[in-house]
């Protein structure tokens, strides 16, 4: 079975909607669309290419499926992510898309766990990007492996978040971070099962419990 991994961009209250262009998705009245643009230098550009360079299938919902397909296919031959984006399978859960024309998409039918547990066990290492609600469904079914969490320095206080109330209670291992000129830095989680409870509260004798 591969690896399913999530690719990220957050601020610091956990958004992730609409971090590339103002039009990108106003859904609820967002009206913040582009945050991340000022917060992309040199060397987080060079990594986010790195971790895609390693995958061998991308998984995408409608919404940012739509949004790469109009662009990369148009992108200079010369970027390495837009080789990458274009040459790789790409796989596209949607319920109201008829066709996908992007080279190398399918089109995902049927339940959507079982279709992506599927491309799990025909590819090493999955990547998805953006696709929130996609994102929501993959972790409430269990079936992310890895989050390359990209973390910036700015907080909007609107906005779909990667984990919204109700999310499901799970345990992340930190695998490896790296920080950045803007102020972004990068965490990366693997999914390490269900959380773990202490208890740091007096003792009945009136001693402070040791951590």
């Amino acid at each position: 079975m591969g690896q399913l991994v999530l690719d990220m961009f957050v601020t610091l209250d956990g958004v992730f909607q609409a971090p590339g262009e103002p039009g990108e998705d106003r859904e609820g009245g967002f009206d913040h669309g582009g945050w991340q643009a000022p917060y992309l230098d040199e060397e987080s550009g060079a990594l986010i290419g790195e971790h895609l360079a390693g995958m061998d299938a991308l998984l995408l919902g409608r919404k940012t499926y739509e949004i790469f397909a109009a662009y990369w296919p148009q992108a200079p031959d010369d970027l390495p992510i837009a080789q990458v984006l274009n040459a790789a399978p790409k796989y596209v859960a949607s319920r109201t898309l008829g066709s996908v024309g992007w080279a190398n998409s399918t089109l995902l039918d049927g339940d959507i766990a079982e279709a992506v547990g599927k491309v799990k066990g025909d590819h090493e290492e999955v990547h998805v990007i953006g696709s929130g609600d996609l994102t929501q469904t993959l972790l409430r079914h269990g079936l992310v492996d890895r989050i390359n969490l990209w973390l910036y320095p700015i907080v909007l206080g609107t906005g779909k978040r990667l984990f919204p109330e109700g999310a499901n209670p799970a345990a992340w291992r930190l695998a490896g971070s790296s920080t950045f000129p803007s102020g972004a830095v990068l965490l990366v989680y693997d999914l390490a099962g269900k959380p773990a409870y202490g208890n740091l509260a007096w003792d009945d004798e009136g001693n402070p419990r040791t951590l």
